[in-house]
């Protein structure tokens, strides 16, 4: 039987700066694996930016993302084709090198060999479920988790919108404890299991499919000392007041998923429920923030 073809959509941007906005964007927006998306430079200094999609995307849709990101010109050179089957998503990570984050390092299995001994090695591949690692907001999670971690050893732990399951599995390896990690996806739900299984931390993260707070599950296992939720700006100011009621005292919670613009007030959201801000990164354009409850 012959594989069906994979459905591209393609254009041109300017410079670095902006083609990493609109990969950013549209990473987000396509986090659960629908989406490929890649960018590369070409000679003149432009950048191609290409996303393949295993069933037809909607072009009215892409073209609005592209337009919010990338600007109504750029939108409107979006050019759409099919090309010949193949695993895109695979294919889209299988050349990205290893990332390090303080002492954590995530790695696709091809580059198993290529991690110091003295680091925590997290190997995550492509799957149904965003973060890899490779993204800000990922790398931005465990910068924080490095620097919590080296000033305090949280019993109590929750990886919230857990994606592949990286921030779990992170805290998992650095601290031999249980992890709860929640996903409202399935198929997140499914990889995260999988891929503690992997790291050989599966006798540690326990996964479950949740939204929000709404599962018994965090009342029996919480409060929590950490919570790690890399989601989105909208989502994490809804959660705030479930999530503080949910915290032991002086616990750190580190939030990411949000664009620089978005963080005053996601900051402020959860300063209202007596969590103040620590740590601040910037990276490419995104946020990630270290918060800690007080009262």
């Amino acid at each position: 039987m012959q594989p069906s073809p994979t459905h591209r959509a393609s254009f041109s941007i300017g410079n670095e700066a902006a083609a990493r906005r609109v990969v950013d964007l549209l990473t987000e927006v396509f986090f659960e694996g629908d989406a490929a998306v890649a960018a590369f430079e070409r000679p003149d200094g432009q950048w191609d930016v290409t996303l393949h999609f295993a069933e037809a995307p909607d072009h009215e849709l892409l073209r609005e993302l592209v337009a919010t990101s990338a600007g109504n010109d750029i939108a409107a050179t979006l050019a759409f084709d099919t090309v010949e089957a193949k695993d895109w998503v695979k294919a889209s990570l299988e050349d990205l090198v290893p990332v390090p984050a303080g002492r954590f390092v995530v790695h696709g299995s091809h580059d198993r060999d290529r991690v110091a001994p003295n680091k925590l090695a997290i190997e995550i591949e492509a799957a149904l479920a965003f973060g890899t690692g490779h993204h800000g907001t990922t790398r931005g999670c465990l910068l924080l988790l490095d620097h919590i971690l080296k000033r305090a050893q949280p019993k109590r732990v929750l990886d919230l919108g857990t994606g592949t399951g990286v921030l779990g599995i992170a805290a998992a390896k650095a601290l031999h404890r249980a992890v709860l990690a929640s996903d409202i996806d399935p198929p997140s739900v499914r990889v995260a299991a999988e891929n503690a299984a992997l790291n050989e931390t599966g006798q540690y993260v326990r996964v479950i499919r949740a939204t929000g707070f709404a599962a018994p599950d965090f009342a029996k296992s919480g409060p929590f000392d950490l919570v790690l939720a890399n989601i989105l700006a909208n989502p994490l100011r809804q959660l705030a007041g479930p999530m503080a009621r949910h915290l032991a005292p002086g616990a750190r919670v580190i939030l990411s998923g949000l664009l620089t613009h978005q963080a005053p007030a996601v900051i402020a959201a959860y300063r209202a429920r007596g969590l103040v801000p620590l740590r601040h990164l910037r990276i490419e354009g995104w946020s990630s923030l270290l918060l800690r409850k007080v009262s």
